[in-house]
């Protein structure tokens, strides 16, 4: 029963890196399309250009405010909030530097690419929100918003992206109508893959950190 816990806890974490590698893998599509940058990529490119860091590590500064700003608010963290926060910018340098994936040249291709990274962003999605181990720092702060002011996810998801975009365009980010074919293709595509999948969001139950180490070291099953 023990190692039946601790097998099911690894696999889990082995689901939710894979998860995180795939999202940073669709983020570099979407960006090799080449027609404008989604909204958030947007703000860490701006960030990127104004004080001359990578994307990755502007994103993980991001997360990191974004992170303590959440748990200010209330929201509990999880392993899965530390490793998307650190993760996806180091995958996403990686891949970003490895040159594999192309930058196109055609708008009708670019928009293609676009819709290729959003999709392998829902499957990711997919993945690393069903290992249970805690909602991503952007989605944290879009949670403790929409608690705290009692708007509707979709109407506090909307405004976070539209203010980070702002900002990402003043900064300098590259902000095109990939910005706008990403703010709204993004949930559909989420809509779909998890629709395929059978996944239901709503019924996975999130570990925080205090959860998955019991459940490492003391084989507690949450």
């Amino acid at each position: 029963y023990i190692g039946f816990i601790m097998k099911k806890t690894i696999l889990r974490l082995v689901r939710l890196i894979f998860g995180l590698f795939l999202y940073a893998l669709g983020i570099v599509i979407t960006i090799k399309a080449n027609i404008g940058y989604s909204p958030w990529d947007a703000f860490h490119s701006g960030i990127s250009n104004t004080i001359d860091i990578t994307m990755g590590i502007a994103s993980i500064m991001t997360g990191l405010v974004i992170i303590m700003i959440a748990a200010i608010m209330g929201e509990k963290i999880g392993i899965g909030t530390i490793l998307n926060m650190f993760l996806i910018g180091i995958f996403f340098d990686m891949i970003n530097n490895s040159y594999l994936i192309p930058t196109t040249d055609n708008f009708i291709i670019g928009i293609g690419s676009m819709m290729i990274g959003l999709f392998v962003i829902a499957f990711a999605s997919y993945f690393y929100i069903g290992s249970g181990f805690g909602a991503g720092p952007r989605d944290s702060l879009m949670v403790s918003l929409s608690r705290k002011t009692k708007f509707p996810i979709g109407v506090c998801r909307s405004a976070i992206e539209v203010f980070v975009v702002i900002i990402g365009y003043f900064l300098g980010g590259m902000v095109g109508i990939g910005t706008v074919l990403a703010t709204f293709a993004i949930g559909i595509c989420v809509q779909i893959v998890f629709g395929i999948l059978k996944f239901d969001v709503t019924k996975v139950k999130h570990e925080t950190l205090k959860d998955t180490y019991l459940a490492l070291f003391f084989n507690e099953n949450i």
